[in-house]
Formats: structure tokens, sequence, C-alpha cells
């Protein structure tokens, strides 16, 4: 079986991976495509530290293979987005509502994966980059075939962060203004989730001038180069500010620009020693920083929830996907890696095909959305 390993030192396209049957309560997904985030690229640099070796990749969809005993809500043909959250479902946190925070999903690795007989660690509960994969009943979330997989695969990370931040973390009301400062992946399901709220202005910020366009198409108002322009925009400042890059003078600008009983949403991935400072005056009349893991989401309800709002036309999914890339071989894998780091993808969609499927593909044809 074909998938990605890291190595703690290279990253290469193996053919030689073995993965164990389903147990209880575990799916056996075919990975038909997965997203290339910034999280992986972060395992590579060390950014995030993670036990090696290891199958990265963490957000996927596919069709279920096979089920272990006792999973009723999907079952061999069905299609699934992969969640990375493997919650454990009966702690206090779970029954509140708030599987992020169940302690039984956060840096407890498995090891589905042997190579040569030796186990292979499994990145985020998911290792989507690997022709199959083995998760918990809770992480395969059943879809419409409707919904392209090249698509559906970014739901499980990058819309869930994003439009999750919105909708549940910050809770943007009808109205309200916002700031996102990064256009990535994230960034631009942050826009996309502003739009869906209803705020009123939406001001995308980023360096690169060329991500205009899709920060527009996705919901963006306004367009800024920098977070100095922002006041001539909101004089008073935005209601809310999202971080998504992960770069402490950014995080200092997002608390920075907010207004009265404003919040500063931090998604953006910073080292683990990595320190930002901030004026505690700053946060005076009723300001907020708030965290947030993986958009505070509940997977099982929200991704059917995006999966409806993208058939109704108000969530873009296809626009997301500039490129396609079939990974045959580790230098398709580095191509990939090499767009995603030098900002000329929103994101790039990993496929395994046959050999000889051809080079990567464009995005599908944008859609009408739904204002």
């Amino acid at each position: 079986m074909r998938g990605v390993l890291f190595d703690g030192e290279r990253t290469q396209v193996v053919d030689d991976l073995e993965i164990r049957a389903p147990g209880p309560g575990e799916v056996l997904v075919a990975v038909a495509a997965a997203g290339l985030c910034h999280s992986d690229l972060s395992v590579i640099d060390g950014t995030i530290p993670f036990p090696v070796p290891v199958v990265l990749g963490h957000e996927g969809a596919g069709v279920v293979d096979a089920v272990g005993p006792g999973v009723t809500h999907v079952a061999p043909g069905d299609h699934v987005a992969l969640s990375t959250l493997a919650g454990c479902g009966a702690c206090a946190e779970c029954d509140r509502g708030r599987p992020t925070m169940c302690r039984e999903a956060i840096g407890r690795p498995g090891r589905p994966f042997t190579r040569a007989g030796r186990p292979v660690h499994q990145f985020a509960a998911n290792s989507a980059f690997a022709e199959r994969t083995l998760v918990k009943a809770v992480q395969a979330v059943k879809i419409p075939k409707e919904v392209p997989l090249t698509s559906a695969a970014l739901i499980g990370c990058g819309v869930l962060t994003g439009v999750g931040a919105v909708l549940n973390r910050a809770r943007v009301d009808i109205g309200e203004s916002v700031v996102v400062i990064g256009t990535g992946g994230i960034g631009l399901n942050v826009i996309q989730g502003a739009r869906v709220a209803g705020a009123s202005v939406i001001v995308a910020v980023d360096t690169n001038p060329a991500k205009e366009p899709l920060a527009r198409r996705f919901g963006a108002t306004h367009f800024l180069p920098s977070a100095q322009g922002v006041r001539d925009i909101l004089p008073t400042g935005a209601d809310h500010a999202f971080e998504c890059v992960g770069h402490p003078a950014l995080i200092r600008a997002a608390v920075d620009l907010l207004d009265r009983h404003g919040q500063a949403v931090l998604l953006g991935m910073t080292a683990p020693g990595t320190e930002a400072s901030f004026l505690p005056a700053a946060l005076f009349l009723d300001k907020s920083i708030l965290g947030c893991r993986y958009g505070s989401s509940r997977p099982q309800r929200d991704i059917p929830r995006y999966c409806e709002l993208y058939l109704k036309g108000a969530l873009l999914l296809d626009e997301l996907v500039t490129r396609t890339y079939s990974v045959q071989n580790s230098d398709d894998f580095a191509e990939a890696a090499r767009d995603l780091r030098e900002g000329r993808v929103a994101r790039g969609v990993l496929t395994f095909q046959a050999t000889g499927a051809g080079p990567a593909q464009p995005a599908a044809p944008a859609r009408k959305v739904r204002r």
C-alpha cells in the first residue's frame, strides 16, 4: 500500500505500508483524496513535534472499505469525510458537546500501520496520505455522494477550522465587522464563514496581491496588503479579528485592531515555545483573545451541515481546490509541498490514482455562490 512517510529526516512516498483490519468501533477507509495542509509541513519542519516514523495527512475523504464490530452509522460503500477528533464520547467534555477538548482525542497517536514488520505512527488519528487508513467510527462522517470527494476532503480540517471558528467560537453575528489576517486555506474559510454568518464588512489582509480575487470570491469586501490600512475602513476597530498565520507580530496586530467588546481569535500555528506580546490595557472595554482548536467543531453535526450549505450553493468547496496531484512518487509530493510553501495554491489535493493518470489537474470551474 502506498503512502507518504516522514521518518524524522526525509519525506518519501513508499509502497510497502500495511494496515491492520478494523477492530471494534473502527472504520477502514479507502482514501480518495486528501488536502495538503500547513500542519503536515509543520511536522516535517519540526514546528509540530511528532513521533516518527509517521504517515502524514489529516484532511481527507473516501469510501468505507470495511467496518469493525459495533459500527452502525456507516457501511461499506458509504462516502465519508474524515475528522481528526478521535474522541472517547464518554468524558465530561464530550458529554457537553465539546469533543475538541476530549483528552483522549489529543496527543495520543496510534500505530495501525506497519512497514517491514515495524509499527508506524498515525498523524492526527487520521493519516489521510495513504491509500487506506483506519479511524475510530466517530471520525468517519457520512456525506452525500453528490459532494465530490476531492472537495469533501477539505471539510475535515480547513473548513471545520475556519468556518467553525466563525460560527462556533467567535459566533459572529449579522452586521458585524471581521478582519482576517492571512488568506490561505484557513483564512479563506474564515472569510466564507463570516459571509455565511452575515458579517457586513470582511477585510482580508495578505501580503500577496495575487490572493485578492479569490479572497473576494469567498466573501471579502476589502483586501489590504497589511493591517495598517484597516483603521481607514473601520475607524473604531473590528468586532472580530482572526489571525490565520501564526506570527507574533500579527497576533499583536489582531489585538490592536479590535473595537470595544472585540474578539481576537488565534488560528495560526506557532512553534510551542513562541511568545507573543500585547498591551494588557488593550483588553479593557471587554476585549478578548480567544484560542480555537479545530473550529470548536462537533464533526458529526458540522460536516453534514457544511455539505448541506455546499449543495445549496452557500458554501464554496470546489473553489478551494487549486490543484490536484496524483502522487506516485516522492517528487510528486515534493511538488505539492513546494506549491503550498510558496503560496501558489489555496489547497492542493493529493490523490493516489493508478500510474499514468496524468499530471496535476486544475481546480473545478467556479460555481455561483448564494449571498
